[in-house]
């Protein structure tokens, strides 16, 4: 059985302006399997990605270290915030062993979202 999260739209204003070497960062970001498209004729685009490919988003902007991307990992750091306690859940199920210190690192939620998250995990066996 596997688990799919909803994607999330993240909007990303200003992104080839903020960014350096765009068309690297667009097609890894595409590679993902990430929805990347522009708003209209806007300088604004957004980004619809589901948890995953977030993080292999994040992932990829630290390993390589641009410093003109890091705004987008921020950005998309600060998404991890909004998700729901459902979201949070799911991710828990997929994590063998699951802690809250291990939730926590990996989602960036807060303590009692991911006590509520384990207590909930526990409560289902």
């Amino acid at each position: 059985m596997t688990i799919t999260l909803p994607d999330q739209t993240i909007n990303l204003p200003s992104f080839l302006r903020r960014s350096l070497k765009a068309y690297a960062l667009k097609a890894h970001i595409r590679e993902l399997g990430c929805e990347l498209q522009r708003i209209g004729r806007s300088r604004n685009w957004f980004l619809k990605a589901n948890f995953e490919q977030i993080q292999g988003v994040i992932t990829f902007i630290e390993d390589q270290g641009e410093p003109s991307w890091q705004w987008l990992a921020k950005l998309l750091r600060a998404q991890y915030c909004q998700l729901s306690h459902s979201a949070l859940l799911l991710i828990a199920k997929r994590i063998p062993q699951v802690t809250v210190a291990k939730l926590v690192t990996q989602t960036d939620c807060t303590l009692a979202q991911a006590r509520s998250v384990i207590d909930e995990l526990e409560g289902l066996d």
